[in-house]
């Protein structure tokens, strides 16, 4: 089996034969070709098999009604005790409210609302606590926003409330494989969904993670889960993926990823990079305090941007916004 990543590029002046990435203003007129045991080599376009072409190339569908041509900024409100960066700091409903506001008036599109710590290390989080957390923060935004909101949950049950809510999207770490309900009710009742791609469980996940090649392995199984879905009902356009940086990688499997991430369009989805404040940022940058790696959560963020990841997760919305501003402006 042979993987197509596009090579991106951006700016006005095409050369002929170029195409464009995901329906948007980026776009490619090589790739580079990547087969399990085999050297990788970069061909024109032109040569790619017309299926996988054209799935690197349409326009990705509107998800939760956001422009999927456009980056997207998802801010993340934990209303968790634990969480690595900021747990403890939303204790109520109508703080995390507050926050949430905040986070759109700064700039963010899509709000993502988790009530269980997945740091390395975390333990299991009873299914009721978890809804105790997140359904209160979830009715108070949406009482007062319209902007769309993701439940973070591996949980069918806390998912099935959190929607009832008022959630209009799914986002789980485990890519649906943690609880087998989560999948066929999301399936009925029509949300998009996000599958990310994690070695084990949080608390043993970074316990020496091993891959016989990272980028195609998290690939492989980002592709399976995405073809599983779609054969229960959940409509492919209305899948986001997301690589899982941080979750069962090292810092060089991490790096890998973020390097390859264009790779990851070949599955006709938009892509969603979570690294903010992550660890291997500060192993990097020399930096223990998570709240202080603001620069290179940004620096990493456009760098997936100009490789056309489609939704940025971050911590800091208003940061990040004018980063992408800027960099919009001057690509």
């Amino acid at each position: 089996m042979s993987y197509y990543r596009p090579l991106v590029r951006s700016g006005e002046a095409r050369p002929e034969g170029a195409y464009p990435l995901a329906g948007g203003a980026l776009w490619f007129s090589e790739v580079e070709i990547l087969d399990r045991g085999a050297p990788a080599r970069v061909v024109p376009a032109g040569l790619v098999p017309e299926e996988d072409r054209r799935r690197l190339t349409a326009r990705r569908a509107s998800i939760a009604g956001l422009d999927m041509s456009t980056p997207q900024i998802m801010g993340i409100l934990n209303v968790t005790p634990d969480s690595f960066s900021d747990g403890g700091k939303l204790a109520d409903a109508e703080m995390a409210c507050a926050v949430g506001l905040q986070m759109i008036a700064d700039g963010a599109t899509l709000l993502d609302v988790g009530g269980e710590s997945t740091r390395p290390g975390a333990e299991l989080v009873d299914e009721n606590d978890e809804v105790a957390r997140v359904r209160p923060a979830i009715e108070a935004l949406r009482a007062q926003s319209d902007v769309p909101i993701s439940i973070d949950t591996r949980k069918a049950a806390v998912a099935m409330e959190a929607m009832e809510a008022g959630a209009d999207l799914v986002n789980d770490v485990s890519g649906f494989t943690y609880d087998m309900a989560l999948a066929p009710l999301s399936a009925q009742a029509g949300v998009p969904v996000c599958v990310m791609h994690a070695q084990g469980d949080p608390a043993t996940m970074q316990d020496e993670p091993v891959y016989d090649n990272v980028l195609l392995d998290v690939y492989d199984f980002l592709a399976e889960q995405v073809d599983r879905l779609e054969a229960i009902g959940v409509v492919r356009e209305q899948i986001v993926i997301d690589p899982g940086i941080g979750f069962g990688k090292t810092l060089a499997h991490n790096l890998t990823l973020l390097k390859n991430i264009s790779l990851f369009h070949a599955l006709g989805c938009p892509v969603l990079l979570g690294v903010s404040r992550k660890r291997f940022i500060g192993t990097i940058a020399e930096e223990d305090n998570p709240s202080a790696r603001v620069p290179g959560s940004i620096a990493v963020g456009l760098a997936g941007i100009a490789q056309g990841v489609q939704i940025l997760r971050v911590h800091d919305v208003a940061d990040t916004a004018q980063a992408v501003r800027l960099w919009q402006a001057v690509r």
